[in-house]
């Protein structure tokens, strides 16, 4: 990072490495070192929204684009949020068929999108303003297919009912998601789960559901 970015101005000290569950004590936003204790208070907080979008960056952004979407972000005035995680290094060593996770060698980052409220009635106006975002983010995102993260849950890319899957949905966010291994799920999905007993809205068919 120094040699790279030196900008950054990064120091050891600025790193910390961590067990996953105290990973979700700092994303809470906790100060680093509260105990994981804090994790088993169930108190209800202020009522909040969200909505996730994700996309993969195959290709470095022109200046001119990075100024086009910092002035889609600005004119928001929402609070939006735009995630650029960094890939590269040993995920691009593994095949993408190695494991059902595909999104590894030949992308740049991964943007992850989160707008939050906290009125109800302004749901449709904020989720709106993303998709709005999003759209507007076509040109300099993966294409055939727009690939996506499944960890940023996003019925807009194609869902079911909770209790009956659609093949052509299926197919819609399934190779959004898990690219050509979509395929190979199905048929893992059908000879551990044939009756499809385990369910969601965005759930791996059985191979044999469609036929």
């Amino acid at each position: 990072m120094q040699s790279r970015f030196p900008e950054l101005g990064l120091q050891k000290q600025d790193c910390h490495e961590m067990r996953w569950v105290d990973s979700l004590v700092y994303w809470a936003d906790f100060p680093n070192g509260t105990s994981i204790d804090v994790l088993l208070d169930r108190a209800e907080g202020a009522q909040v929204f969200t909505k996730s979008k994700s996309d993969y960056v195959k290709k470095p952004i022109s200046k001119q684009g990075l100024e086009t979407i910092w002035n889609m972000m600005i004119s928001t005035r929402t609070n939006l949020l735009m995630q650029w995680n960094p890939y590269g290094g040993t995920m691009n060593r593994i095949p993408e068929t190695a494991l059902s996770f595909p999104h590894r060698f030949g992308n740049l980052f991964n943007i992850g999108y989160v707008i939050i409220w906290t009125n109800e009635s302004d749901t449709d106006y904020n989720i709106d303003v993303l998709r709005r975002i999003y759209k507007g983010m076509t040109p300099y995102v993966s294409k055939s297919p727009r690939e996506a993260f499944q960890n940023y849950r996003d019925n807009d890319i194609g869902s079911g009912k909770s209790d009956k899957i659609v093949w052509e949905n299926a197919t819609a966010y399934g190779t959004k998601y898990f690219k050509n291994n979509f395929w190979r799920l199905t048929q893992v999905k059908a000879k551990v789960d044939p009756s499809n007993f385990f369910i969601h809205e965005q759930s791996i068919p059985p191979a044999i559901a469609h036929i």
